[in-house]
């Protein structure tokens, strides 16, 4: 058995919200959740391209479709993601309000065997906070993404680069296929370990010394959200701001 929670908020400049988070196969983009989920499950967070069209309808389908996706193989759960991605190109194309509505995916799935794994598409991250650490395991697929590998800047330059906005083709793109990375959690998910979601209006106003503090505090988890929230605020963000956390508990 799992416990999982997840809040999202328009934050305190935009007028409407084109972040989404699933839970147990519900999809919200107002408001906060909290439940108890067993294996096999999705929770996802999906985050509406800004400056496309529609950014608020692709990342609500992308995760309503997601909610009904069930799979074996990690092979299959890539290729269901894909023939999300074709959907929504496909309802952007027919609907000309939505021509090239776009959204990030990022995703934990776990199967009946309890394997885990991430899905990433876009910058949206997925993190581990085990024994007060956090450790991001997806990786951003974005031109700083690209730039720190090559050696070009470093890990604090990331955060702050000109260019951290630009990433490469996410769910819906007309133009190019995403690159839909399936990648197991080796060891799976144990007990004690937090799995953390969220949309970069959180993750690019947070340090990760900010997430270990917060994470870290002996209140309510969803407490703990919501004070993750107020901070990526008053650090400046500007963006929709998303988060799910998901652990182990009792049965």
């Amino acid at each position: 058995m799992y416990y999982c929670c997840g809040i999202t908020d328009t934050g305190s400049v935009r007028d409407h919200n084109e972040d989404a988070f699933l839970i147990n196969k519900l999809v919200l983009s107002q408001a906060s959740l909290e439940s108890n989920i067993k294996a096999p499950f999705i929770v996802a967070v999906a985050d509406g391209v800004g400056g496309e069209a529609s950014g608020e309808i692709a990342s609500h389908l992308c995760l309503e479709q997601l909610a009904s996706v069930k799979f074996t193989k990690p092979e299959e759960l890539k290729k269901k993601v894909k023939n999300i991605h074709r959907n929504l190109r496909r309802y952007g194309v027919n609907h000309d309000r939505s021509v090239n509505m776009q959204t990030t995916l990022c995703a934990l799935a776990v199967d009946d065997k309890k394997n885990a794994y991430i899905v990433n598409v876009g910058d949206s991250r997925l993190y581990r906070f085990r024994g007060d650490t956090i450790t991001q395991l997806s990786t951003d697929q974005s031109l700083v993404q690209l730039l720190y590998e090559q050696g070009k800047i470093t890990r604090e330059e990331k955060r702050f680069h000109a260019q951290r906005n630009i990433i490469f083709p996410v769910m819906g793109n007309l133009s190019d296929d995403p690159k839909i990375d399936v990648t197991p959690i080796e060891g799976g998910i144990k007990d004690g370990d937090l799995i953390i979601i969220c949309s970069d209006g959180l993750s690019d106003y947070l340090s990760a010394n900010e997430f270990e503090t917060v994470l870290s505090r002996p209140v309510k988890l969803t407490k703990r959200l919501s004070q993750l929230v107020d901070t990526a605020l008053k650090n400046g963000s500007s963006d929709n701001l998303t988060v799910v956390a998901l652990t182990v508990c009792e049965v």
